[in-house]
């Protein structure tokens, strides 16, 4: 398996664990508020999850750089080059608001 084929299953494998354990934590996190716990103990959990989702996201971003941009980039594909280029701005842009 080559560099890039390890990096796109390693971003994914990472981004899947990171889901499920925000999956785990929201479930958590509504049996807490039914159960009417301290709010900080809540919030503390919702940033954890929030947290988790970033590093899911971070690691999905990842995968598509080295997966469809470097496809992208060894067929010389000028046009969806400067259209996924487009899509990973927008998509920072949309993640530090």
């Amino acid at each position: 398996m080559n560099l890039n084929k390890n990096i796109m299953t390693e971003s994914k494998k990472k981004s899947l664990i990171a889901l499920k354990k925000a999956k785990t934590s929201i479930e958590k996190i509504i049996s807490m508020i039914e159960d009417d716990k301290y709010c900080i103990d809540v919030i503390q959990q919702n940033l954890a999850v929030i947290w988790l989702v970033k590093a899911s996201n971070q690691k999905l971003l990842e995968w598509h750089l080295w997966c469809c941009f470097v496809d992208a980039a060894k067929n010389n594909d000028e046009k969806r080059i400067w259209e996924m280029t487009d899509e990973i701005l927008k998509i920072i842009k949309t993640a530090n608001k």
